[in-house]
């Protein structure tokens, strides 16, 4: 089983800010692979159905994004789950533009609280993310402290263009489900992960 993390807080104060883009990635996933509804199971909301085959689990922490790793404890008892290979992350990245995205088989945290969860309760740094970019054109906007940027909603523009970007994610997300992070990474990093993208 394929289990796709999208990270971000609960509660309707966060349902607009920047870090819960995680969020609004697998809501669009569940909407348009049309999965089961949400439904609680332990610390999380789970959606579950196949994708040409595969059977895949679409999941939304119900703790804060510094504890998000404590949902994965029931998949790393699966003796036939594996992190490296059936793990994805999705995230906000303050340090890339918005309207850009990102996926990557391995790597750091690079100071995103909610993957340094994931990366405690793992014991590992191998397992795939992918990052959607945050970063506004007019940086000034980001002067201050980070934790309140990344907390406040997005302006009108920059949520159109996270919301365009969205069937872009959806296809790179497709490819990783089916042929894994190497084969999504060649074909959707760089170029063809920003909006209007081949």
């Amino acid at each position: 089983m394929k289990v796709i993390v999208g990270l971000g807080n609960p509660g309707k104060e966060y349902a607009r800010t920047r870090h819960n883009v995680g969020w609004w990635v697998v809501d669009h996933l569940a909407d348009v692979w049309r999965f089961d509804g949400w439904k609680k199971d332990a610390q999380a909301l789970v959606c579950n159905g196949m994708l040409r085959g595969t059977r895949v689990r679409l999941v939304k922490p119900l703790t804060y994004m510094n504890l998000s790793g404590a949902v994965l404890a029931p998949y790393r008892r699966r003796l036939t789950w594996s992190a490296r290979t059936d793990l994805l992350a999705i995230v906000d990245d303050v340090a890339i533009p918005v309207g850009t995205f990102r996926l990557r088989a391995k790597g750091s945290a690079g100071g995103h609280n909610g993957l340094k969860s994931i990366q405690a309760a793992l014991d590992s740094m191998d397992y795939a993310r992918l990052r959607v970019g945050i970063r506004p054109e007019d940086e000034r906007r980001m002067q201050g402290d980070l934790a309140d940027f990344v907390l406040d909603e997005f302006g009108r523009l920059d949520a159109a263009a996270v919301q365009e970007l969205l069937p872009r994610i959806t296809e790179a997300v497709e490819v990783w489900v089916q042929e894994g992070a190497e084969a999504a990474m060649t074909r959707f990093n760089g170029d063809g992960a920003k909006t209007g993208g081949e």
